[in-house]
């Protein structure tokens, strides 16, 4: 087989240079930077800054808020992404069975892929909206006084269904190519042995899915740690007071609004170190019991 060639060995570099020098400019660079400030303490008005060595990191473990944020960061991850997996599998699981109308009831499910973020926690607001919100209606037809933005839980719940809401079209979509994609052979063979739908799909169906919850898993925990910061930023209306906020959020509110660009550095580098740890985990330990075909 004739190998394909470059005329000059520096060629694939002046190619590659593109992407890399992107790379190296928008990540590399403010990595680097974050890291850097983080062992200062800066002047909010930009006149110097001084070396403090870890103190940014030791206030931040010694600070009960930033650990309060860490512990609601941890549950709002969780709750987001299982309930947003949970739902576009059994939606998706669903829409493989429906023949009649199925181009119409897929659209209804995917339109919401299209909002952007800060537009889906606007939704979410005007749902739970003190006076008018229609799940607020609903809560005090039950008896409970629903306030957002006031109640520590109730905010809580509110960016919590808005994020799972804006995330399960995704999810679902992935999910319905899986299930399509699954030989048809093997249902029919699974169909002589289990009469059974549900445990043809726990036993047969959802291990061959793997690879794509796999892959959605990683894709909805980077969601629910980072992506989700115009429905915080909406919801807490840029007042996040006693409300609860996640870590990312926190990052900016101190940064850009406290203007404690060491302290905020520093919440940015152990960020980066979780989202590191996160990932080697994932794919040296859950990876191994994910066979690919």
């Amino acid at each position: 087989m004739k190998r394909a060639g470059f005329a000059s060995p520096w060629m694939p570099f002046l190619l590659l240079l593109p992407q890399l020098s992107i790379i190296v400019v928008f990540f590399y660079w403010p990595a680097l930077e974050a890291i850097r400030t983080s062992f200062y303490l800066e002047d909010p008005f930009g006149f110097g800054s001084t070396f403090v060595g870890w103190e940014n990191y030791w206030q931040l473990f010694s600070s009960s808020e930033y650990m309060r944020v860490a512990r609601f960061t941890l549950v709002f991850t969780v709750l987001v992404t299982f309930l947003s997996l949970g739902l576009a599998l059994l939606l998706a699981a669903k829409a493989d069975k429906v023949i009649r109308g199925a181009s119409t009831y897929k659209t209804l499910l995917m339109w919401v892929y299209a909002i952007a973020p800060p537009v889906a926690g606007f939704l979410g607001v005007m749902f739970t909206h003190q006076r008018f919100g229609q799940f607020t209606d609903l809560a005090a037809f039950f008896g409970y006084d629903y306030v957002v933005g006031v109640n520590f839980n109730d905010t809580a719940f509110a960016m919590i269904l808005t994020a799972v809401w804006k995330q399960v079209p995704v999810n679902f979509i992935f999910f319905l190519s899986g299930l399509q994609s699954v030989p048809r052979a093997v249902q029919e063979a699974a169909m002589i042995d289990n009469r059974s739908s549900a445990s043809r799909f726990w036993t047969v169906t959802f291990p061959l899915l793997a690879p794509t919850g796999f892959f959605l898993l990683i894709t909805n925990i980077t969601y629910a740690l980072f992506d989700t910061f115009g429905i915080v930023d909406t919801i807490v209306r840029g007042e996040p007071g006693n409300n609860p906020m996640t870590l990312v959020y926190k990052v900016y509110v101190d940064g850009f609004r406290g203007s404690d660009l060491g302290g905020s550095s520093a919440q940015s580098v152990i960020l980066m170190v979780l989202v590191l740890a996160l990932t080697i985990f994932q794919f040296r330990l859950i990876d191994r019991r994910i066979h690919y075909t």
